[in-house]
């Protein structure tokens, strides 16, 4: 703009209030304007509503309103970034005028411009919702529809209502949000037992807003597979589908209401430029926090930092593997704009220049246009956020890792660089050498049970707290079990031969413990062999909490007998894992050697087990890793009675190989410290034999060191509730 140097700060100053005025507008008319003929009423009074049904045990209102306010929502988006689109154009005769040296009149041209755009939105909106519609819904409202909390109304209504399809779609959707939920995940686990609903119901509603997450699995996969041409296709589509979702999460802090400054209590904003001020900084925070909420997966706390700058580098490198030689450089230049002086990046360059040679066209690639303007319009934004900081007492947090110093004011940057520091601390963390088991088990102590042997201990297995026992079963008993799993996979109701939610070329079943007791009721199991598979578990859990001297309570979270088939002839050329390298209870993320301890991971798993059934099967060796998943540590050969155990956190990744022949079947146990976390299922299994008459034998362990537990559980739930969030990815983490 041909503005002259004088005038430079109060430009700066003018910037907010364009863009203030435009929310200030829109909020005002939403106040005062008559009703208009429209279709969204306020979603949050429909939510509302739906929940007061619910309470209420109006079951078919309850589920019409929920319904009605989920709809309402995502129509109330798709209608505000349709008039953005729309509106693009409006009071362009204005803002062409803000290019004219002629005259001192920018200001008035400026509040032209955002006059005629404000109406024109005012205009689009009115036409298709109520005035009530367009104002902005509280935060309890947006946090309730952030972790998902209208589909766990639904789930229950469903139910209710004997629509046991919409209610297991409504459950996963919510448990996906909500992993720790352990009510959620019983009653998944219900519905998939349950006459009429099969896997395909189990859908994610909202997995057309995480697209991104999609394709940047697929591309990891890809990767890991060494198809470059194909990873290169996904990457490109992720940066493309994470700018648009980027994009889009901007368009909606823009076009929606925003509140007033008194209305977020800030008495000190006196006059109307103080107030448009401060209303389009928080409209400018709204935009960058963008950044974070498209870099969160569904369930986690924390955002993927230097997300986009990530995706970028895997696909340079996958297209020069695939050998598009120029598209990496364009694509590297691209990252370079985030990182100027990044070594790594600048060889890479070099590297693509000796490759390409003479082709001098495909060596002056330029960076992605797309790439260019997202900073552009970034700093832009980051420079007036900054200067609200030095001189509004605005209060931003930078999402960027990559933003230039220079951007910062002076006054500031001893601040920014200290909080910099502070996230690169965080981010090195998991770089540094591998730390100490923190989990409270110390190898090395007795077996008591007679017969078993040590195998391998953590010096044979080149880590801490990992054991190998033989003799846990006998061949009579694991021919027991076998015989069990199928028979039950016969019956195909509860042991589901599936495809592998972990491999394409293998078939997956499971049973738990309380399933085989309600087969055993009915006649179509042997009662003694649903015995022993309970009895099992409390054997394994003796057997390691005496090993690892455990100083409190040790209870089973989960059993499962799990089955992995090879699927006969999808066998060749194969070349990934049964069971992907991962961590029980935290998030392994090999690139950065971090594990974060957040959900979607089983947070409150402490101790891990394998009890293997067999071995008259090709491949599906248990390995452990070092925490790039990539360096293979030990390796766990299966056969009858063979015990695999260890600390489920950070200090033990592991993975199972290809099964490529034969079917591999193990009893997967899983145990905590927190009473809390014990295992329903069993419980139940238990009191369906109670009610039988028959005996189930407890040892005193399981409830000496209760009351600590139970202590412990109530601070751990507290820590659960406030976070609220966590995802499931479909089957669990069976070994």
């Amino acid at each position: 703009m041909a503005l002259q140097s004088g005038r430079l700060a109060v430009y700066v100053a003018f910037n907010c209030v364009i863009l203030a005025l435009f929310s200030f507008t829109s909020t005002a008319w939403a106040r005062g304007s008559p009703n208009v003929m429209s279709l969204l009423q306020p979603y949050d009074f429909l939510y509302y509503s739906g929940v007061r049904a619910y309470f209420s045990g109006e079951w078919g209102k309850a589920a019409e309103q929920l319904e009605k306010s989920i709809a309402t929502r995502e129509s109330l988006f798709r209608v505000r970034r349709q008039c953005h689109d729309d509106c693009m154009a409006a009071g362009t005769e204005a803002l062409k005028k803000l290019d004219s040296e002629q005259g001192t009149m920018w200001d008035l041209w400026t509040l032209d411009w955002v006059h005629q755009k404000a109406e024109c939105l005012r205009f689009c909106i009115g036409r298709s919702v109520t005035h009530v519609g367009q104002l902005p819904v509280s935060a309890d409202i947006e946090y309730e529809f952030g972790i998902r909390n209208p589909y766990n109304f639904l789930q229950v209504t469903y139910y209710k209502l004997e629509k046991l399809q919409r209610a297991a779609s409504a459950a996963h959707t919510y448990f996906v949000a909500n992993p720790s939920h352990l009510e959620m995940r019983n009653n998944i686990e219900k519905y998939r037992r349950m006459d009429g609903v099969t896997d395909e119901d189990f859908q994610d509603r909202e997995s057309h807003n995480e697209k991104h997450w999609v394709l940047y699995d697929a591309a990891l996969q890809l990767e890991a597979n060494s198809e470059w041409k194909q990873a290169a296709e996904k990457w490109k589509a992720c940066v493309n589908e994470t700018l648009r979702q980027t994009e889009e999460c901007r368009v909606q802090c823009e076009v929606a209401s925003q509140r007033l400054p008194e209305d977020r209590g800030v008495d000190s904003v006196d006059g109307v430029f103080e107030k448009a001020a401060a209303l389009s900084l928080s409209l400018l925070s709204c935009r960058q926090s963008c950044v974070t909420q498209v870099a969160t997966r569904p369930g986690r706390i924390s955002a993927q930092e230097d997300f986009l700058p990530t995706q970028l580098e895997h696909l340079h490198i996958a297209q020069f593997k695939a050998g598009d030689i120029s598209g990496a450089l364009q694509m590297l230049r691209s990252l370079l704009l985030f990182y100027p002086s990044d070594k790594d990046s600048l060889d890479n360059l070099q590297l693509y220049h000796e490759t390409l040679g003479g082709d001098t066209e495909s060596q002056s690639a330029q960076p992605a246009q797309e790439i260019v303007r997202y900073i552009s319009h970034s700093l832009q934004e980051k420079k007036l956020l900054y200067f609200g900081m030095e001189n509004l007492d605005f209060t931003f947090t930078d999402p960027d890792l990559w933003t230039p110093e220079d951007v910062v004011p002076e006054s500031l940057r001893e601040i920014w660089r200290a909080e910099k520091e502070k996230m690169n601390e965080k981010m090195k963390v998991g770089e540094q050498q591998e730390e100490v088991d923190d989990s409270g088990f110390f190898a090395g102590g007795p077996v008591p049970q007679v017969g078993v042997t040590i195998t391998m201990d953590d010096k044979m297995l080149n880590g801490t707290n990992r054991v190998v026992l033989d003799g846990v079963m006998t061949e009579k008993e694991c021919d027991r079990i076998l015989q069990l799993a199928s028979v039950a996979g016969s019956l195909g109701d509860g042991y589901r031969g599936r495809r592998s939610p972990h491999t394409p070329h293998e078939t997956f079943e499971g049973l738990t413990v309380l399933r085989a007791v309600k087969l055993a009721q009915e006649g179509l199991v042997n009662q003694s062999d649903a015995k022993l598979l309970h009895e099992l578990g409390e054997r394994v859990r003796t057997v390691l909490h005496s090993y690892f001297r455990s100083p409190s309570g040790l209870f089973i979270t989960f059993t499962h007998l799990v089955c992995r088939t090879a699927v006969t002839d999808d066998q060749k050329g194969r070349l990934d894992l049964s069971h992907p390298v991962h961590v029980d209870n935290c998030l392994l993320e090999p690139e950065t050697k971090q594990c974060w301890k957040e959900p979607p991971a089983f947070t409150h798993r402490d101790l891990s087990a394998i009890l293997y059934l067999n071995d008259d099967f090709d491949g599906g060796e248990l390995f452990f890793t070092n925490r790039d998943a990539k360096t293979v540590t030990a390796r766990v050969k299966p056969s009858c009675g063979r015990l695999v155990g260890f600390s489920s956190g950070p200090v033990n990744p592991h993975g199972v190989t290809a099964v490529t022949r034969g079917r591999r079947c193990a009893l997967a146990l899983w145990f905590t410290k927190e009473k809390l976390y014990r295992d329903r299922e069993r419980e139940e299994a238990e009191a369906v034999w109670a009610a039988d008459g028959h005996s189930v034998v407890k040892t005193d362990e399981e409830t000496e060191g209760g009351a600590t537990s139970s202590r412990n559980a109530r601070s751990q739930v507290t820590k659960e509730k406030k976070r609220e969030r966590g995802r499931v990815t479909g089957g669990k983490d069976e070994l």
